[in-house]
């Protein structure tokens, strides 16, 4: 294998590849990313983030780069990019420079967006932290879809929610592809996970936190009894609802029966044509929408 390092034009090491077999990339090539997490020392652990927006989110909000792996093609497009992690981060930070095809067989398919960061994971702040001062929190349960993690974060910070709270069982906000679709924004709604990784924590301990936190907590879910999402709002713009946690179950699924009967209200959105429901980045793009009172 055939490395070499050039400055020119860059004080930051960029470093040129040929092969893809490095231990230097090993963040990239070999790890998954349950692997990259790291529960046993989330202080060490890290996380890929894709595509320069994606990245440029990440460094605003201080979010430590370790190194970036970039398409020759995008190289001179971050200029600025590099520039911004020298004056914070130091000159230490490696710049990988593969070629488009080199790239395709690290990720086993094209990038969109040339360009990767292997990123440190931060310490999540605690739920009473991030719910302090809320009026509006989204909680995920047990969602596994990657993309539809992304399409509620995108839709919680678009729709200004407060914080959004995941559940043990829930995917990852900082896997690859959540954060993609969530384009960055995974990085500027403030979230955490409640009950950290223990399941036993949630529905029960977790609803009795939000409660006690002064949360009227929500399920949203098909049931006899369920209020209308406008009926909910109508409590929301009249008071008797203060301060609210919208909770979305998983595909297919839904919530569970313990989180709904443990929550205060079940609300449904509205249908008509005989749907009987939408998906889960749909709804809640829907219900955050309806709620910003």
């Amino acid at each position: 294998m055939h490395i070499h390092s050039a400055t020119k034009g860059h004080s930051m090491r960029i470093v040129h590849i040929d092969s893809i077999d490095d231990e230097r990339l090993d963040a990239y090539t070999h790890l998954t990313e349950l692997q990259l997490r790291n529960r046993l020392e989330p202080e060490k652990g890290l996380f890929i983030a894709e595509s320069p927006k994606v990245i440029d989110r990440a460094l605003a909000a201080g979010v430590e780069p370790i190194s970036f792996l970039v398409e020759e093609p995008w190289l001179e497009g971050m200029t600025q990019t590099f520039a911004s992690v020298e004056e914070r981060w130091g000159q230490d930070v490696a710049v990988y420079v593969a070629s488009p095809e080199e790239l395709k067989l690290i990720t086993g398919y094209r990038l969109h967006r040339g360009a990767l960061a292997a990123m440190r994971r931060w310490k999540l702040p605690t739920v009473e932290q991030i719910c302090s001062g809320a009026r509006r929190v989204a909680v995920m349960e047990n969602i596994v879809d990657h993309s539809n993690v992304g399409a509620l974060m995108r839709s919680a910070a678009a729709l200004d929610i407060d914080a959004v709270l995941v559940t043990p069982s829930c995917g990852d906000p900082l896997y690859r592809r959540s954060a993609r679709v969530s384009m960055g924004t995974v990085f500027q709604v403030p979230w955490t996970r409640i009950g950290g990784d223990d399941p036993e924590l949630w529905p029960a301990a977790g609803l009795a936190e939000l409660k006690q936190l002064g949360f009227t907590t929500v399920s949203l879910a098909l049931r006899d009894d369920s209020l209308s999402l406008d009926e909910l709002v109508g409590q929301m713009h009249d008071g008797r609802i203060d301060k609210v946690a919208l909770i979305f179950g998983t595909e297919g699924d839904g919530l569970s029966k313990e989180t709904i009967e443990g929550a205060d209200l079940t609300v449904r959105i509205p249908m008509s044509h005989g749907v009987d429901s939408l998906n889960v980045a749909s709804s809640s793009a829907v219900t955050f929408y309806a709620t910003r009172i």
